[in-house]
Order: C-alpha cells, then structure tokens, then sequence
C-alpha cells in the first residue's frame, strides 16, 4: 500500500492553481460543517453547506482542467482534509518564505 506521502503527493499534483487551493480550502470546511448541521437536525443548513461545499470542490477543479482525485479512488476523501490542513497551515505560518543570503527569512530581515 503506497504511503501517504505519496497520496499527498499526488494530490499536490491534483491541486496546483491557487483558486482552486483556496476553493478547496473554503469548500472542504463548508462540507464538514454541512454533516455535522445534518447530525444535529438542521438538515436544511446542513443540505446548503454540504451541497454548497462540493459546489465548490467540482468549480476549482474545472477551472484546473482536471478531475477531483477521490475519482482515483476514496482514499483520497480522506487525503484531501489533510492536504487542506497542511495548505493552510502553511499559509498561516508563512514556511514558504525563501531565506536571504543571511539565512534569515525576508520578514526578520525586514525588520
């Protein structure tokens, strides 16, 4: 069974445009957020987001020209929330800054 380095991997190769990352990282939240108002009987709330969510999903994929990767297999359900963590989580800590010459990150430089 492959590793789930490389199911990230793939998926990184799935999702490479930046609306379609941030679509995903919009419409992953909304699906979750959909089950969870389902569970508690808010079906109409829930139905919404749920829908809306994959909405979402399949619009970021047509603009990238490519299919959703659960369409590989539903291994990928569950990669994707993880994908979408580690994106995000990475915009938020700014780990893609490139260093400078003095091997400190262009915001320290900066400062």
């Amino acid at each position: 069974m492959p590793s789930l380095a490389h199911y990230m991997a793939q998926y990184d190769h799935e999702h490479e445009s930046t609306a379609n990352k941030l679509l995903h990282a919009i419409g992953m939240p909304m699906i979750f957020a959909g089950i969870t108002l389902l569970v508690f009987l808010k079906w109409i709330w829930g139905a919404g987001f749920f829908l809306a969510g994959w909405v979402l999903l399949f619009l970021g994929h047509r603009m990238e020209g490519n299919h959703p990767a659960f369409f590989q297999g539903p291994i990928y359900l569950l990669v994707g929330p993880i994908w979408v963590a580690r994106e995000v989580w990475t915009f938020l800590l700014e780990t893609n800054r490139k260093p400078t010459s003095e091997g400190t990150t262009r915001g320290a430089a900066a400062k």
